[in-house]
């Protein structure tokens, strides 16, 4: 599991939870002032996940006013981009003359380096906060900055791409082990990085590395969404992305598996995970493999047998198993 802390202010005292908040949220980004007209019984929860030197944190709470003064930045810089992808809610933020409003799976962008003064509107607003170091940002700094106040869309491009890994990663961090939070780190700063070059239409300035993981990250997204299509290749993934069967297999090389091995483990590793749900005990087990890209059951059971050691069926029964074990204590629990 990922590191993790949180703070949930119904667990506090009723007269100590805005003031917790408060120094929560100075902690999480940098020193700033708070202010609520629910100040006196405030409802926020955040958790806070470690990925090395960048900092991710799903987060819901009341209506919020935050302030950061440039008194407040003399006093206190840690020098970080923030990304506020907003998932429930609205806000708006003001720099000075510069002002912008989100819309839902808008990113909002922001620097500890600056003065600004941010607002969420009357209802709770969810969000997912990003805080990367600005030296980890591969782009020259006068340019980065440039991308402050910008509001980046997460419904597409890179900016979706960025969405979707932070999604995914605060749904569940247990599959994670702790020596996967620096790597995870390094994924979401190339993303931002990405993001913001998108977002100067300057591409051409990103580090090759850089470039060459957004693009290995862009293609298993697209992999993701055609895993049930029985004619997805190699070829089909290379052409979908303009870039030559050559260049797609050592992008892949570079994570150490090939392009057909991925696709075919992620396609039975759904498939294994359909099969072990009781919900779908009821589908047929060809319906399950030709859902995810097996149309010849034949070869989609020599492929699961293969990568976990035991037969389709055999996953399919012990779910069965399961059920008659429920419900045979459920029958006895009744006849007591």
């Amino acid at each position: 599991m990922l590191p993790e802390s949180e703070l949930r202010t119904l667990d506090l005292p009723v007269d100590e939870r805005f003031d917790a908040w408060t120094e929560w949220m100075g902690r999480t980004h940098a020193p700033m002032q708070l202010a609520s007209e629910r100040s006196a019984d405030y409802h926020g929860h955040q958790r806070l996940i470690g990925l090395g030197d960048v900092t991710v944190w799903p987060a819901t709470f009341d209506p919020l006013v935050f302030r950061r003064t440039p008194k407040l930045v003399r006093q206190s810089d840690p020098e970080v981009y923030h990304l506020s992808l907003l998932l429930e809610g609205e806000g708006a933020a003001s720099w000075g003359r510069e002002q912008a409003a989100y819309r839902i799976n808008d990113f909002h962008t922001n620097c500890s380096s600056r003065s600004w003064e941010i607002f969420t509107g009357s209802d709770p607003v969810t969000i997912v906060g990003l805080e990367v170091p600005r030296a980890l940002v591969a782009l020259p700094a006068h340019r980065a900055d440039r991308v402050i106040g910008s509001r980046l869309s997460g419904r597409e491009g890179v900016g979706a791409l960025l969405a979707q890994f932070l999604v995914q990663l605060v749904s569940d961090t247990r599959p994670y082990q702790p020596l996967d939070a620096p790597r995870l780190g390094t994924v979401a700063t190339d993303l931002v990085t990405a993001a913001f070059a998108h977002a100067l239409d300057a591409d051409r300035h990103l580090p090759p590395e850089t470039r060459a993981r957004t693009l290995t990250l862009r293609i298993k997204t697209f992999i993701g969404r055609h895993l049930g299509d029985p004619d997805l290749t190699p070829a089909r993934v290379a052409a979908a992305h303009h870039i030559s069967r050559s260049y797609l297999y050592r992008l892949f090389q570079d994570e150490g598996v090939t392009v057909a091995s991925y696709i075919r483990d992620r396609r039975l590793a759904n498939a294994r995970r359909d099969l072990a749900d009781p919900a779908l005990r009821t589908t047929p087990i060809h319906a399950v493999a030709a859902r995810w890209g097996f149309p010849r059951a034949p070869e989609f059971t020599r492929a699961f047998r293969g990568a976990y050691g035991i037969p389709p069926s055999e996953v399919r029964a012990q779910v069965s198993r399961g059920g008659e074990a429920a419900h045979g204590q459920h029958r006895g629990l009744s006849a007591k």
